[in-house]
């Protein structure tokens, strides 16, 4: 029995064999090839540009039908999704493998298409609503646009609010915004001005009273 040296020495002269057949062959077709050329009067250039006119024609004549197959394929896998969650968003065209979000539904025409946007529609409507009630109706249909007036006064400050975009730090932890509103506020400093006056008024009164008596003791006394 052969050892495996022997072996792998007889594979390499078998190689060495393969070898030197497939170059004698080559060289016969390279000189078959040659021979060729020369009776023609060709060129490995010409061959090269004959060669390159046939893959560009190749090209040209089937890559118009190559197109519109690929179109065709891209339109027949373009199914519109026909069901739609409510929550995530995620879509199913319906065909196939339901998702797990609908597989185990018994009505899925809640899920469809038409349903789900309304509900979407729907529950945008109600964040406006719950949106302009915090700010006191501001993002009403028909309200202008650009610089709003003044809504709301601090009586301490004089600092004034719109009422649209984030408060201002004086209103923003205010339980009851009510009393900052301008008409409000203006009245509130009106209360306060009459209080100051009424005061002085009767400090002076206090005043002119004290300087009387004081003056009618001094004429008894004369």
């Amino acid at each position: 029995m052969p050892t495996l040296e022997q072996i792998r020495a007889n594979m390499k002269k078998l190689q060495a064999q393969a070898d030197a057949l497939i170059a004698k062959k080559a060289q016969a077709a390279v000189d078959e090839i040659r021979k060729i050329m020369l009776a023609h009067g060709l060129t490995t250039e010409d061959i090269e540009a004959k060669a390159k006119a046939r893959r560009e024609a190749k090209v040209a004549n089937g890559s118009a039908p190559t197109v519109k197959a690929k179109a065709a394929n891209s339109l027949k896998g373009m199914t519109p999704p026909k069901y739609q969650h409510p929550k995530t968003g995620a879509t199913w065209t319906g065909h196939g493998r339901a998702p797990a979000w609908i597989a185990d539904s018994k009505n899925r025409d809640k899920f469809l298409i038409d349903s789900a946007g309304a509900n979407t529609v729907s529950k945008a409507k109600t964040a406006v609503k719950k949106a302009s009630a915090v700010t006191g109706g501001v993002g009403h249909k028909g309200q202008r646009t650009g610089p709003q007036p003044a809504k709301y006064l601090d009586p301490k400050t004089g600092a004034q609010w719109s009422g649209r975009g984030p408060a201002p730090a004086w209103l923003a932890t205010a339980k009851d915004r009510t009393k900052f509103l301008i008409a409000g506020a203006a009245a509130v400093a009106t209360e306060k001005t009459a209080a100051r006056k009424a005061k002085s008024s009767a400090v002076s009164g206090a005043v002119a009273k004290k300087a009387a008596h004081k003056k009618g003791v001094a004429k008894k006394a004369a």
